[in-house]
């Protein structure tokens, strides 16, 4: 895999947004494969509004956002009002995300977030544009990208370094029972807890151990009043789809 984003296709463009959008996308249709059957992906023609790349063999679609010099908490995106409907939609891409070196355009971090984990606790609305401005109220989103749990980041290449297809693959497989998820409720709520595990940082884990994030659950979830039954009812849930072990009264493993 190439990891430099060159290529002599961008030398007839002037405007270096222009460039860095055929340099990117250029790339993936170069280097990327499918994580959910490796297979190559191809590029939409004539600008498909809601998708870049899209895999022949699976059907999965994929729309790309880059930036440059680190990843950061949030990546802009565009209307809040159409990203919000999107998120109920079928139609709803993965993302890839590319992060690259302004100086070198060397490629340092390339991710994918499946479509199921963009629920609304992801999307931050932005304050609507001035009266001033061209398009005055228009209102913007940021996609979240620190509120997105490690599972629903898997990386490509990370910090330089590129991962074994085979690790990619799997890191897909794990979590693909949350797209059979269809209330966004209750994808919320398992997405929460799953964000809970990985914030305890081990592969066994106790019952006790979760109901420590009681009052922060309570704060994102003020109308519920029985957290810690939710929080045995996402365990569950996760059990049933192989996500974690029952090991004993209160004892979890992480699969």
């Amino acid at each position: 895999m190439n990891l430099n984003l060159y290529s002599p296709l961008a030398n007839e463009y002037k405007n270096n947004a222009q460039k860095i959008r055929i340099l990117t996308e250029n790339w993936v249709y170069q280097n990327i494969y499918c994580p959910n059957c490796g297979k190559s992906i191809k590029t939409y023609k004539n600008n498909k509004p809601v998708a870049d790349f899209y895999c022949t063999e699976c059907n999965e679609d994929y729309e790309l956002k880059s930036k440059k010099d680190s990843i950061g908490k949030k990546i802009i995106d565009g209307a809040y009002s159409t990203m919000i409907e999107r998120l109920q939609s079928s139609s709803n891409p993965n993302f890839f995300f590319l992060i690259y070196n302004k100086n070198n355009l060397n490629v340092f971090n390339f991710l994918v977030v499946p479509k199921y984990f963009f629920v609304p606790e992801i999307i931050e609305k932005r304050k609507p544009l001035s009266k001033n401005a061209k398009r005055a109220g228009w209102v913007g989103c940021n996609i979240l990208i620190s509120a997105i749990p490690d599972s629903g980041k898997i990386f490509y290449i990370k910090n330089g370094q590129i991962e074994n297809k085979n690790k990619v693959m799997e890191s897909w497989k794990k979590i693909t029972f949350l797209k059979q998820v269809k209330n966004i409720k209750t994808k919320s709520w398992l997405i929460e807890i799953i964000t809970c595990i990985e914030k305890l940082n081990k592969k066994h884990f106790t019952l006790n151990d979760l109901y420590a994030f009681e009052n922060i659950l309570k704060q994102k979830y003020p109308n519920n009043n029985n957290i810690k039954a939710k929080i045995r009812q996402q365990l569950q849930i996760l059990r049933d789809n192989n996500y974690l072990t029952f090991i004993d009264r209160g004892k979890y493993k992480l699969n």
